[in-house]
């Protein structure tokens, strides 16, 4: 009974293993007691967390997430998905996404931007949902939207032709980076040949978008 619940470090973060016998309510319960033995080890971090053993329901992780939160401190940027497909595409956004907060270099934005809506950061920035149609991302560093990018986005605002723009799913209405702007029917010619997470970079005169995982 003591391995219903086992809490494992990994490279991008927390994995947490579970019983796939045992009702939730019973491992909620020894969830709780793991993570407030070990609340002092984990005060204050910031990790990405992925769930073994198990599939849960949208209520049952975010029931999840609030314990781990509220037991321990831990700022969770986002969750990875395990299914092998993306495994490695969502590691990858999230590898780019936790370097943003370790150099210190960059802001998160939890939540999904909706029509109208306008985010400004003098950084880099992590939107961790969606940027809806008609709402628009302007960052002097990169982006990178853990979700789907329909909207507007603009990285390299204050000119820097190096910085990118990833998303998890890439159909904007407009495409920027520095003072050069991505053409619409090139970006959706591009798209429709590339599957999964895209990157947007310069090169030359104009962006082009790229698998982030080859």
């Amino acid at each position: 009974m003591d391995k219903l619940v086992t809490i494992k470090s990994c490279r991008y973060g927390m994995e947490i293993h579970m019983d796939p016998d045992v009702d939730f309510e019973t491992l909620l319960e020894h969830m709780q007691e793991r993570f407030q033995n070990s609340a002092r080890f984990f005060q204050g971090a910031q990790m990405a967390v992925s769930f073994f053993g198990r599939r849960l329901s949208y209520t049952e992780e975010q029931r999840a997430l609030y314990l781990i939160s509220e037991s321990t401190g831990i700022d969770i940027v986002c969750v990875i998905d395990n299914d092998q497909e993306h495994e490695l595409s969502y590691k990858s956004i999230v590898e780019r996404t936790l370097s943003h907060v370790q150099q210190n270099e960059g802001q998160f934005y939890r939540g999904t931007l909706g029509k109208k809506q306008v985010i400004e950061s003098d950084t880099s920035i992590v939107i961790l949902g969606d940027v809806e149609l008609g709402a628009k991302v302007i960052a002097k560093g990169n982006i990178v939207i853990v979700g789907s990018l329909r909207g507007s986005a603009h990285a390299g605002a204050a000119g820097d032709q190096n910085a990118y723009i990833v998303a998890l799913s890439m159909n904007p209405k407009s495409l920027r980076i520095g003072d050069v702007e991505a053409r619409r029917q090139t970006i959706y010619q591009e798209n429709q040949h590339i599957h999964g997470p895209k990157i947007a970079v310069i090169d030359g005169t104009r962006i082009y978008l790229d698998p982030l995982v080859d």
